[in-house]
């Protein structure tokens, strides 16, 4: 086979040779360990794959693509515009066909690759582990673990750099590139959109048999059958299918259902939220690659004035989730902790909100309500809460999105809100204002689509999106 190396392939080389040579210092243990560069070895024992698996440098890493392109913040002013760091934080506002212009080894297509070879490392891996009564639970545990870690970071790309799934068409849409070995240089060609999709879900089915049920209070990087279930409720979702996302948002919630009353935080606090908090399944960040534009706490956007006005005066995200600036309001806490960049990973409060979309969706007005009002009571002050009620299903799933843009604010999940939202016609219409030139994105456009790094298809061939 021919060997093409790019920039992701030059990086899992790099890895590779990192991890081989026990030299990834962001774990503790022995494997893990600097040793000479000479003295090279090959992971082999369950302690070696569940260190590797343990690394957060790249399995803690998602996409920030779909927070750069939504709706939820603004520039403050056309000289920070230009000042951003990175061409694709300039692009990615305006929407400009040329995303990245130029800029070559991008971390939202590289890193979940990197995450997905470490998946794979580990389950050829554990292929040539004799497994016994001793050690049969740990094995479990592992593969459930890459093979969690896997679907992740497929759906990651999927929901990035392909359209949003439609069942009548995702048989001919593209897919991603499946790379189910953890061969370097192998070359895969994109797959269908349902083949990409039903691997996804194939791989979470059978993590999620692996998996124990208890959420571990400080390894919050460590899956469960619990995140398993929120992942499958979020991808139903946002395929379209609400029955189904309907029942693992039950599963899920009725393994763990634990919610933050946001009365016993203290929003004066830098950082109110805490990386290990109670509603945290499985903890990810947006790739720490655009500091202008999606960093915490920062001076150089502002969060969207009409978005700011959908909270009431006593609601108590308001003042934890943002904060005053001389310009307006910025990001505060988030569930990551201390941690600059977007959290993007798996919690209750999604998972109560999948659920209420879904009951609606499905007919269940009451059931909407009771999950909606159970998760807002939560988010004010007891003694001014109001439940929220309505009159038809239609009534209460319109609560449902407007209380999930308000909670799940700065997670990433806006912008494939929108796409799956517009697919189904709510003609939700972007708008820019930068240096008096108004950029528009109409619903279904295809810049909705993130175009593959231009590196990778010269290098490997695979098909370009349209832009």
């Amino acid at each position: 086979m021919k060997t093409i190396y790019n920039n992701t392939r030059i990086f899992l080389w790099a890895l590779l040779i990192i991890v081989d040579s026990g030299l990834l210092t962001s774990c503790k243990k022995d494997f893990l360990d600097a040793r000479p560069s000479t003295n090279i070895m090959q992971p082999v024992t369950l302690d070696d794959f569940e260190n590797l698996l343990e690394g957060d440098n790249f399995t803690y890493s998602t996409s920030a693509l779909p927070v750069l392109s939504a709706d939820e913040y603004n520039y403050v002013d056309y000289p920070t515009w230009q000042s951003a760091s990175s061409a694709t934080e300039r692009n990615a506002y305006i929407w400009s066909a040329d995303l990245f212009g130029g800029q070559p080894n991008i971390q939202d297509w590289a890193r979940p690759y990197v995450a997905v070879f470490y998946a794979n490392k580990v389950l050829s891996g554990l292929e040539k582990i004799t497994v016994n009564a001793d050690n049969i639970a740990k094995w479990n545990c592992i593969k459930g673990w890459a093979l969690f870690e896997r679907a992740y970071h497929f759906y990651d790309l999927a929901r990035n750099f392909c359209k949003a799934y439609d069942r009548r068409t995702s048989g001919t849409d593209l897919g991603i590139p499946l790379k189910l070995r953890p061969e370097i240089d192998e070359i895969v060609q994109r797959s269908t959109l349902e083949e990409s999709y039903q691997q996804i879900l194939k791989d979470l089915n059978s993590a999620r048999v692996l998996l124990g049920t208890s959420i571990p209070t400080a390894q919050k990087n460590k899956p469960t059958a619990v995140s398993a279930y929120a992942l499958q409720a979020r991808i139903f979702l946002s395929m379209g299918d609400y029955e189904r996302a309907e029942l693992a948002a039950d599963s899920c919630l009725a393994l763990y259902s634990k919610l933050i009353d946001y009365q016993t935080l203290n929003a004066s606090e830098l950082y109110p939220f805490s990386k290990t908090n109670d509603e945290t399944l499985f903890t990810t960040a947006a790739v720490p690659s655009y500091p202008t534009s999606a960093g915490i706490a920062n001076n150089f956007i502002t969060i969207n004035k009409d978005l700011l006005q959908l909270y009431s005066s006593n609601d108590l995200r308001l003042s934890l989730y943002f904060k005053p600036s001389a310009k307006g309001y910025i990001m505060g806490g988030n569930y990551f902790g201390q941690n600059i960049f977007p959290y993007t990973g798996l919690a209750t409060d999604e998972v109560y909100l999948i659920k209420a979309e879904c009951a609606a969706r499905n007919g269940r007005t009451a059931v909407s309500l009771s999950v909606l009002n159970a998760l807002l009571i939560k988010r004010f002050p007891s003694s001014s809460f109001t439940p929220l009620t309505a009159a038809t299903a239609q009534e209460a799933l319109d609560l449902a999105l407007l209380e999930r843009r308000k909670e799940l604010v700065w997670r990433g999940l806006r912008w494939d809100d929108i796409k799956r939202l517009n697919k189904e016609g709510n003609g939700i219409v972007l708008t820019r204002i930068l240096n008096g030139t108004t950029t528009t994105l109409l619903p279904n456009d295809v810049r909705y689509v993130f175009p593959i790094p231009s590196d990778e298809i010269a290098l490997s061939g695979i098909k370009q999106n349209l832009r």
